[in-house]
């Protein structure tokens, strides 16, 4: 389904539905097709916000995941957000600890879903390797448990970018800062009920990652899915999103 981006200053994002917000942070390489199925199901219950993380567009001595934290605070700010069920995927999910680690009046619940922060496998100095479509196309692949989730569209989505010079000089400043920003002495601060949701064939986050995260958040569940890669919300959306409504129709009102 095609929605319509908004602007507000320098702010790029979707806002749809009526309720309490549900802001959803997207990856590295993630696209509000990442998150249609779970936008078209919360729409109806909540505030469905996706703040258009700005990867590619921010000074390179800022391109890192506190970076982008900072951004995820100014656009929150400027939209006067309260209250915010807040949901990450991958690297959107270390921006949100972050976040939530500097500013926890705002959020009332959190989701991570193959989130770094604790360990991930880096894709390496060598990656992405430009014009190497073949590469690009098994390492998008990778991400599934399925491999005919990298669609061709969303194969050529990622090579684009890694055809621009400056764009992979941005992936690499990130994927490194997120490696030297391991969190683990500070989960423990956080308080608001957590939801993490793996899947069992993540390579790029394994379930042990899953499972420390549980230990070292307190008020945490964690949920494993069977046949599911890094991207749960896209491969197995259905069971994603049930797992989710339950989690959050659970929480006190």
């Amino acid at each position: 389904m095609e929605y319509e981006i908004k602007k507000d200053g320098k702010f790029e994002y979707l806002e749809v539905g009526e309720g309490e917000t549900l802001m959803l942070l997207h990856g590295l390489f993630g696209a509000l097709s990442n998150f249609s199925d779970l936008i078209e199901k919360f729409r109806h219950t909540h505030k469905v916000v996706v703040p258009m993380l700005p990867l590619f567009d921010m000074d390179i001595l800022q391109t890192s995941v506190t970076g982008l934290a900072k951004f995820v605070n100014e656009f929150i700010e400027a939209r006067a957000y309260d209250h915010i069920h807040l949901l990450g995927n991958s690297l959107g999910g270390h921006v949100g600890l972050i976040y939530i680690l500097k500013h926890p009046e705002k959020i009332k619940s959190l989701t991570l879903t193959g989130s770094s922060g604790l360990y991930e496998n880096a894709m390496g100095d060598s990656y992405p390797k430009r014009g190497d479509y073949e590469y690009i196309k098994n390492k998008t692949a990778e991400t599934f448990y399925d491999p005919n989730m990298a669609t061709k569209e969303l194969v050529d989505e990622v090579f684009e970018i890694t055809r621009n010079r400056l764009k992979v000089i941005k992936v690499l400043a990130l994927a490194k800062s997120a490696i030297r920003n391991n969190l683990e002495s500070e989960l423990t601060d956080i308080k608001q009920p957590t939801l993490l949701i793996w899947g069992k064939n993540d390579t790029v986050t394994p379930p042990l990652v899953g499972e420390a995260f549980k230990k070292l958040i307190p008020n945490s569940q964690l949920h494993f899915i069977d046949q599911c890669g890094h991207a749960p919300m896209m491969e197995v959306p259905n069971e994603f999103n049930s797992i989710l409504e339950k989690f959050l129709n659970e929480l006190p009102k």
